[in-house]
């Protein structure tokens, strides 16, 4: 899948079949269902779902558990805009 064929799956009611859950979360997140993002990324846990959890804090406005979970994902802390973090993650993640 692409980015591209992901952006436009977020024009339908459901994420895209396939898709590992950390991507659903994203895709969630960009719906505008934190929570339901939130949960999937809960769920993963490994160091992706760790670097979504991350981003999903700094959306929700606490950069405190943002580095948290930035660190537990050994990744550096993002002080990109949002919507660059939410696309590079999903670039990212598809590229797995």
């Amino acid at each position: 899948m692409t980015f591209h064929e992901f952006e436009t799956a977020l024009r339908g009611d459901a994420p895209p079949v396939g898709v590992s859950r950390t991507l659903r979360a994203l895709w969630h997140d960009a719906k505008g269902n934190w929570a339901e993002a939130h949960r999937l990324a809960q769920e993963e846990e490994n160091a992706t779902g760790a670097w979504v959890h991350a981003y999903l804090h700094r959306v929700e406005g606490d950069p405190g558990n943002a580095a948290y979970w930035y660190r537990r994902a050994n990744q550096p802390v993002c002080s990109a805009p949002l919507a660059d973090e939410w696309r590079d993650l999903v670039t990212a993640l598809l590229a797995r």
